[in-house]
């Protein structure tokens, strides 16, 4: 007979479970002002469970490409504010977190790049994004609608944190 003590750590197959793997928070680095909020929860989070965090910013296509010149230095200005955010963003996250984040920076349309990543990176747990505090028709925000749209089909859990709440209050919800 195997000891209660012994019992609780094993799993319907009678076997030792696996050594958990730490939880990766994805957050998607853009202008909107409800980033902050995301960061801090999905930072707090990963820093209480063990896990990390993770930053994906896209540089999405200019609309207006006519001159290839012009077009080139618009695509390497964009570059280089991608790389300068980056870096602002990853030492907030390395302060919060105590810990560098795994860096994911794309070039394509926004939502394709969120999809198509975590299909691919097996090692993202969970998506963390913030919900703008707009009303009327901007709602939660154009991320936030296109993958409560999808929610269903996603991999992985997504979690919403309000754009409203203050540092205070996001520390509070992610012990």
């Amino acid at each position: 007979m195997i000891p209660k003590e012994d019992r609780d750590n094993l799993d319907d197959s009678g076997e030792e479970p696996a050594e958990e793997e730490s939880r990766t928070f994805l957050c998607v680095v853009d202008e909107s002002d409800e980033l902050h909020q995301a960061l801090r929860f999905a930072s707090i989070r990963a820093k209480r469970t063990g896990g990390r965090v993770a930053l994906l910013y896209v540089i999405e296509p200019a609309e207006y490409q006519h001159w290839m010149a012009v077009g080139n230095l618009m695509a390497e200005e964009r570059r280089e504010e991608a790389e300068e955010m980056i870096q602002v963003v990853s030492s907030v996250v390395q302060r919060i977190s105590g810990a560098m984040p795994v860096i994911y920076i794309r070039e394509g349309k926004l939502t394709e790049e969120l999809m198509e990543l975590i299909e691919n990176e097996k090692g993202i747990s969970v998506l963390v994004l913030g919900a703008s505090t707009g009303t009327g028709s901007e709602g939660p925000g154009r991320l936030v609608s296109y993958v409560m749209k999808r929610i269903g089909k996603l991999p992985i859990p997504v979690t919403i944190v309000p754009g409203g709440l203050s540092d205070k209050e996001i520390d509070a919800i992610s012990a």
